[in-house]
């Protein structure tokens, strides 16, 4: 077992949102007997433990308050199999991306950031820009290894089911939630521990389904004139068979995005990115999609379009360094950033787009941009104000914007999970009841809390 030393500590106090907690130690057990030793005795004396993944989570989940970190780091074996891999907790995403790559297998859910752990995308039932089309994580775990906070280690697989009563909570009618437990019946373990960010248990292993690659793949970056007609492309092409990534850029990130990338057409005012399924290149698929871009109005001669594994790397590039760009203007520009991971019903995904830029243009005109996946009905819209008294207005419209999105029967965290920054947020979407229900849950596998104290929920008087 490793402790680690005073000059590497601070990086386990923060996650990339910034936020900053403190605890006594931080330790890297080697094997799982070790993490339950750890475990057994942070029990025993009642000391909160938090796990750490790789820092990419964007809502505190992984900062402590107070007392143990426990860092999976060394936990990084990964075994590829015909239609599965076995990873270790963590194994970062990019890695197992790059291995199933070899063997012409993929991953189907696509989070964002793939220096993501293996154990934190499963934590916090991570989405991304595929998940329209494969769903979020929870769908493609197959197995799990898992320590308790009492020092058990079970090995759990798919079928496996709660053996404990515990009361049904409704779900919202997204494709995705990331909102406290999925307490639906008959449930299994591996749907109740895949998105409890680290809660009720420490997943040290886990078994993914793979999927084969297609023929051939066609990607793109297709420009819009309007907003509006991006919206209609999005309705038109959302249930496409073969299509598995759509995200969408608004006017103001491409404004971002062009200093950096001046072959951005000048008459472009929105965006989507594209990927969908060939059997070959020589696919007449292809030429449907000629048809669509007529079809829809866009800037067809001006969009960008490749075939190979090297266009869809340079088109993840490039809708990956918006996040980083909009993060560098705040941290450059004494801005502070407020972003939203909401999503609603598909039905509902225009009524939610069109309501963020009313709401934005009317109290911060260019401080803002909408972007991300808008095939899930899952935008992301970041604020940017420069003044103390524009980020209590910000704070003000993120909760405006929650209570519309849980009125129009949506989440209010969809890919990122609750962590301690939106534990208020979880209150508009569920009621005293159906949180009681949840943490009657954490009592069962946690009765005294030590697992992530503070997060999903706070801590019990």
């Amino acid at each position: 077992m490793m402790s680690v030393t005073d000059f590497g500590i601070n990086q386990f106090f923060e996650d990339s949102s910034g936020y900053r907690g403190t605890a006594d130690r931080v330790l890297q057990p080697t094997t799982t007997g070790e993490l339950a030793q750890i475990l057994g005795e942070a029990n025993e004396k009642r000391t909160p433990v938090t796990i750490a993944g790789a820092g990419t989570g964007l809502t505190g989940a992984r900062v402590p308050h107070g007392g143990v970190v426990i860092s999976l780091a060394r936990f990084q074996t990964l075994e590829i199999s015909k239609g599965s891999a076995r990873c270790g907790a963590g194994l970062a995403l990019s890695e197992l991306q790059d291995e199933a790559a070899k063997t012409r297998q993929f991953f189907g859910p696509n989070p964002t950031e793939n220096s993501a752990s293996v154990g934190g995308i499963i934590s916090t039932n991570a989405g991304g820009a595929r998940s329209f089309r494969f769903g979020a994580v929870r769908r493609h775990v197959q197995a799990l290894q898992v320590t308790f906070a009492d020092g058990r280690t079970v090995e759990l697989k798919r079928g496996d089911r709660v053996d404990f009563p515990y009361q049904v909570v409704r779900q919202p009618q997204t494709t995705k939630n990331a909102a406290g437990y999925y307490l639906q019946p008959d449930l299994e373990w591996m749907d109740l521990l895949a998105g409890s960010e680290g809660t009720l248990g420490v997943v040290t292993e886990a078994e993914l389904a793979l999927l084969p690659e297609p023929g051939a793949i066609l990607s793109g970056v297709v420009f819009f004139r309007t907003e509006e007609q991006m919206l209609d492309a999005v309705d038109e092409w959302r249930h496409l068979d073969g299509l598995r990534l759509l995200e969408s850029m608004d006017a103001r990130a491409l404004d971002l995005l062009r200093p950096r990338y001046p072959e951005i057409s000048p008459n472009a005012n929105a965006a989507l990115l594209i990927e969908s399924d060939l059997t070959s290149e020589d696919d007449v698929e292809v030429d449907r999609w000629t048809e669509r871009l007529e079809r829809e109005g866009c800037l067809d001669e001006e969009s960008w379009f490749g075939m190979q594994a090297a266009d869809r790397e340079r088109f993840r590039a490039f809708r990956h360094a918006l996040p980083a760009m909009v993060v560098d203007r705040a941290r450059h520009g004494n801005c502070r950033k407020f972003g939203t991971d909401f999503a609603v019903p598909l039905e509902r995904n225009r009524d939610l787009y069109n309501y963020y830029r009313e709401r934005c243009d009317a109290i911060f005109p260019q401080q803002y941009t909408i972007f991300g996946h808008i095939g899930d009905a899952n935008v992301h819209v970041n604020l940017l104000p420069d003044t103390e008294e524009g980020a209590l207005k910000a704070e003000a419209l993120m909760e405006d914007f929650a209570n519309y999105v849980v009125s129009l029967g949506g989440t209010v965290a969809a890919e990122h999970g609750v962590g301690k920054l939106k534990t208020n947020l979880l209150k508009l979407m569920y009621s005293e009841r159906e949180i009681d229900a949840m943490r009657e849950v954490k009592r069962q596998l946690d009765p005294h809390w030590i697992l992530g104290r503070g997060t999903i929920f706070e801590v019990p008087a």
